[in-house]
């Protein structure tokens, strides 16, 4: 493995062992995320020099400068019949780490994603918030990835998308698609959402709604005649509400109740569990719907009943994240042993 190419080399064995993640720390061996378990190579430690050149063997000029200035520096980056990544560049006790997301070249769909059939409709909504939620790694890009190729696929409309940086990339198919990386193509999330509605937008992604100006901006957007799309990284839909209300000044959270009330959709969140096959990953997800009993929680401050609304909403599409992780448990998809410590109301 040559010294300039050994980053490179790395990240095509992530693409070959299907592996979700490379890690490069100092002192320890290259690790691979395979179903959701640090594997470690059989490469030897990593020395400083290697991970400052590996470091030095991808970053352009301005983004050098961006790392020595932040500490680090987040980007996407191409190898030609492999893979995308998303790499993140960054200085732990004075020594560089570099974590790369392994982006597949061929945007997922909804189906393949094994995602509840009822998701798939609610793209044709003509305007509104739909929030995909969970944590880091929980699979949220690639689920966004499959709306925005659902409705690219199925509808006219013109999407843009404000991404940090930009994972999957589209072809304009139905649709006309224009993606703007925060950084390069925008200053940031709010700005480039300002700008995207004087751009004749049908619908919006935001990669990540991470402060109260684009959060403003987004409820803005779906309140005048678009379908927005965004993530937040909250546990379960009840929190995102609160999360959403609670990022305004008090004298402003009964105005943001009322518009979320209005122009919320649905929030999915999610979770990736191994499959206990070892054939791959697959999502438990949790679905709320934004009902009028729901409106009316969100209205008059009951967003801690929501959960109960959820329990008993099933008919109308909605579960729980409990519901989702039993059932697949049941059906011997995921291992119980392995989820049964996800559940909120305790194992079967």
């Amino acid at each position: 493995m040559s010294e300039n190419n050994k980053l490179k080399d790395l990240l095509k064995l992530a693409h070959e062992q299907k592996a979700s993640d490379l890690h490069i720390s100092v002192g320890s061996p290259p690790t691979l995320r395979i179903n959701g378990s640090l594997i470690p190579t059989v490469h030897q430690a990593i020395l400083d020099i290697e991970a400052d050149e590996m470091a030095a063997s991808i970053l352009r000029s301005e983004q050098m400068e961006q790392f020595k200035e932040a500490g680090e520096v987040d980007f996407s980056f191409d190898i030609p019949e492999y893979s995308r990544y998303r790499i993140n560049i960054y200085r732990q006790q004075g020594k560089v780490s570099i974590a790369a997301r392994m982006i597949p070249s061929q945007v997922p769909s909804l189906e393949l994603l094994q995602l509840p059939s009822m998701i798939a409709p609610l793209s044709n909504k003509p305007q509104g918030l739909i929030l995909v939620t969970g944590p880091t790694g929980s699979g949220k890009s690639s689920t966004l990835a499959a709306f925005i190729s659902y409705i690219n696929r199925t509808q006219k409309k013109h999407i843009i998308t404000l991404e940090d940086p930009i994972e999957y990339v589209h072809k304009s198919e139905s649709s006309i698609i224009d993606q703007r990386e925060v950084g390069s193509d925008t200053r940031s999330f709010a700005k480039g959402l300002r700008a995207a509605l004087r751009q004749d937008p049908d619908v919006i992604l935001v990669g990540e709604m991470r402060d109260l100006d684009t959060i403003s901006a987004a409820v803005t957007a779906a309140e005048t005649g678009h379908l927005v799309l965004a993530t937040l990284h909250t546990t379960d839909a009840p929190q995102t509400i609160d999360r959403i209300i609670d990022a305004f000044p008090s004298h402003q959270q009964g105005q943001i109740r009322s518009q979320l009330a209005s122009v919320l959709v649905t929030v999915i969140s999610q979770r990736l569990f191994p499959k206990a096959n070892g054939s791959g990953r697959i999502a438990a997800t949790e679905i709320l719907l934004n009902t009028p009993a729901v409106a009316n929680l969100i209205r008059t401050e009951k967003v801690h009943q929501i959960k109960s609304v959820m329990q008993t909403g099933r008919a109308q599409g909605m579960h729980t994240l409990d519901a989702s992780i039993k059932e697949l448990m049941q059906k011997g998809i995921i291992d119980p042993a392995l989820a049964r410590s996800y559940l909120v109301e305790g194992g079967l």
